[in-house]
């Protein structure tokens, strides 16, 4: 157990550097969640357009029904914002647990995933099924609370006024819409023999996967590594030119 535990340690302190947060004392706030929602509308794809306080690249949500009711599965996709500099092809795929707990409500889920200590509130604060949608997550912490915002487009790109309405939703709910970073959604790589695969899900609590997803993601970093050292400057160039040069930063 002790094993397993150091594992999930290690790899929490990795891994939770690739999905955006933003940390604020107190409690989760209050946000409103959308009425009359249908969670059977909002399955299939959805592309990141800006999420809070991210570096990576290539974000996309996949909201899938589970065999049991009122649960569904969420498999989030992107690119490790160190190693999409690099000529490392990877996808790095986290996948969560939906749950409902008040079916008057089907808006306001919870999620779960298995390298976070704690179960997340999970609202959906605006869809309509089709074109966009805006989620806000929030963890509970001993002193403070951890949240995210997501505008997330069927499609990879999205109209600049929606972009603005869903900002509005969330100054709306006191949440502040400049802790985003603009999600890129080019050059995204492909599944196939060439790419690296990192999944993160139930199995990875096992000491054995979990040490096997560490050893992947390490020999990838590993990897990416030595070739920033042989091409850094390319490299420099590359963060250079990215307007999101301050998130890459500070993450």
């Amino acid at each position: 157990m002790l094993k397993i535990t150091l594992v999930c340690f290690a790899a929490l302190a990795f891994f939770d550097r690739i999905n955006g947060h933003s940390y604020h004392l107190g409690g989760c706030p209050d946000v409103e969640p959308q009425r009359s929602f249908d969670m059977k509308k909002m399955l299939g794809i959805w592309y990141a357009i800006e999420k809070t306080d991210t570096a990576s690249t290539c974000v996309v949500y996949n909201f899938t029904q589970t065999d049991e009711p009122n649960e569904y599965e969420l498999v989030q996709t992107s690119q490790h914002f160190i190693l999409k500099y690099t000529p490392i092809k990877h996808i790095y795929r986290y996948t969560g647990k939906l749950t409902v707990p008040d079916l008057s409500v089907p808006s306001k889920m919870s999620v779960n995933f298995p390298l976070s200590l704690r179960v997340s509130n999970f609202t959906i604060v605006y869809s309509d099924y089709t074109t966009s949608a805006l989620i806000f997550t929030c963890q509970n912490l001993a002193f403070a609370n951890r949240q995210s915002a997501t505008i997330l487009s069927r499609d990879k790109t999205l109209e600049k006024d929606t972009i603005v309405k869903l900002r509005d939703f969330l100054s709306e709910n006191e949440i502040d819409p400049h802790d985003l970073s603009i999600v890129s959604q080019n050059n995204c790589p492909k599944p196939n023999s060439g790419t690296s695969v990192i999944n993160i899900d139930d199995e990875t609590l096992s000491a054995k996967s979990a040490g096997d997803v560490l050893r992947g993601a390490g020999n990838a970093i590993a990897s990416g590594t030595e070739w920033a050292i042989h091409g850094v400057g390319t490299v420099v160039d590359k963060v250079k030119g990215n307007k999101n040069i301050e998130e890459f930063e500070r993450v």
